[in-house]
């Protein structure tokens, strides 16, 4: 399939052939939800934690006498059943992480490119650069473009001037080929990706 190549300035340049086998699948919801919640489960620190009988501060001795109270015997205050007690089969510290094959990964990534593709929202730019490297200019190029939440991928390397002044931008990320990944392109409304980083995903994932 053919896609066009514009530049920031609102303008055509050319014409690029995309790959079929990675724009061109067709949108599996599916594998999405799973590349969505495996990204997302990794990324949760695991630090929630509860105190058990032996982690209560407080005194080891039996609160009263076993017999002869009236009450129901009990043998530290530290249990579960009073206030500032323990907690049981409560939270502690762990992973959320989950394995998913690798293949599934990669075919995941291959249909979130697709789907911006079969929405109309995959724009090829020449090259992710700017003259004035402010963030005020860029921000401006954008509204022209009607970008107003973006994703837009480059080649290995970033140019600097370009991803300092889209740092400040709401709504607006820049990454390496290297760092694209499913969550990122499905939250943002456009994907935007330079020749190179059609050119190194296209040899990644083929």
């Amino acid at each position: 399939m053919k896609l066009a190549i514009s530049i920031l300035d609102n303008q055509e340049v050319g014409s690029i052939e995309l790959s079929e086998t990675v724009f061109g699948l067709p949108v599996r919801k599916d594998l999405l939800a799973r590349m969505v919640n495996y990204q997302l489960a990794k990324r949760r620190a695991g630090t929630h934690s509860t105190k058990e009988i032996g982690d209560v501060s407080g005194r080891r001795a039996k609160p009263y006498k076993q017999k002869g109270t009236g009450r129901a015997r009990q043998g530290s205050l530290r249990s579960p059943q009073f206030r500032g007690g323990a907690i049981i089969f409560g939270p502690h510290p762990r992973s959320h992480a989950f394995d998913l094959q690798k293949k599934v990964r990669k075919l995941a990534l291959k249909t979130a490119l697709s789907a911006k593709q079969a929405e109309g929202k995959l724009i090829v730019l020449d090259q992710a650069s700017i003259d004035q490297p402010k963030t005020k200019v860029l921000a401006e190029r954008f509204a022209t473009l009607g970008w107003n939440s973006v994703l837009i991928i480059d080649g290995p390397e970033l140019n600097e001037g370009f991803a300092r002044a889209a740092r400040n931008i709401p709504l607006v990320d820049v990454l390496p080929q290297q760092g694209a990944n499913v969550y990122d392109i499905l939250r943002r409304d456009t994907l935007v990706l330079t020749q190179a980083a059609v050119e190194h995903l296209e040899a990644r994932l083929k």
